[in-house]
């Protein structure tokens, strides 16, 4: 992800990176590999909460509007993005803003930010709630129809390919879905995170170029063009095909557990696995 968020709101004029290769062979030189994980510590203050809340809310809508179908799926999914906003702009604002810090540096000059905690309280001292919530709207804009094609499509995937409990194929299977349900949520919304992220990244080092979403949209396009909107999508679906798959089949796997006729002690579910919140 830092590879994405450097790719994003870099300088058009004085572009640091030639592209994604480019740009991690950068990071390990000029900042050692630890370069590399820079912010990682809100994803992880944040991440466990994070996927619990989006499952839950997915699996307790779909469960209200009664009825399984394509469109209830994403109406689902949609309504776990939007809630999830709440706690995933903050931490996106620290995450970029670590990784921002201290950019072709191996050994930090100045460390304005001691860890993703520290980031957010200085900025919360400084700008308040609004400082906090830096970028929100896009957030919510991207997250919404993003987790509606992220379950929908692992609903689709795991029909068409007859994920079938008794199947031993069925790990596989599972994991192709969830890595495939990954990239289709970024591609569906990729220009509203570039947006994102270069608002979020506004202001750092005291500049403020943006006014808002639209003028950060006609400003980017004025100097880069449409190009702009695909900065960093290469090693974001590098990153987003291991990651969702994981995510995807540890979620299903371990409710197919949980749900199995022994309760804890045999894996044995119903005919077939259709997607998380159904099991």
């Amino acid at each position: 992800n830092s590879l994405q968020v450097r790719l994003q709101v870099q300088n058009v004029e004085k572009p640091l990176y030639r592209g994604t290769f480019h740009c991690f062979q950068s990071i390990i030189k000029q900042e050692s590999a630890f370069g590399l994980y820079k912010g990682i510590g809100s994803p992880m203050m944040g991440l466990t909460f994070i996927n619990a809340l989006v499952f839950g809310v997915q699996g307790n809508t779909l469960r209200a509007l009664g009825k399984d179908t394509p469109l209830n799926q994403f109406i689902a999914g949609s309504a776990a993005g939007a809630i999830q906003c709440v706690i995933c702009c903050p931490m996106e604002l620290a995450k970029t803003r670590m990784q921002l810090q201290g950019t072709g540096e191996y050994k930090l000059k100045t460390k304005n930010y001691k860890n993703s905690l520290d980031c957010l309280i200085k900025i919360y001292q400084k700008e308040g709630l609004r400082g906090i919530n830096r970028g929100m709207v896009s957030t919510f804009i991207r997250e919404t129809p993003s987790f509606g094609f992220y379950f929908l499509t692992y609903d689709c995937m795991t029909r068409y390919l007859g994920c079938e409990a008794e199947d031993s194929f069925v790990i596989p299977k599972l994991l192709f879905s969830g890595g495939i349900s990954g990239i289709v949520s970024w591609l569906s919304t990729y220009p509203v995170d570039v947006i994102k992220s270069r608002l979020q990244a506004d202001g750092v080092g005291g500049v403020t170029q943006y006014n808002g979403i639209l003028d950060c949209m006609r400003k980017s396009y004025h100097d880069e063009g449409w190009r702009v909107f695909t900065r960093g999508l290469t090693s974001t679906l590098l990153r987003a095909f291991p990651v969702n798959a994981a995510t995807f089949a540890t979620v299903t796997v371990f409710l197919m557990y949980m749900r199995s006729d022994d309760n804890l002690r045999e894996c044995k579910p119903g005919p077939a696995i259709q997607q998380p919140s159904s099991l």
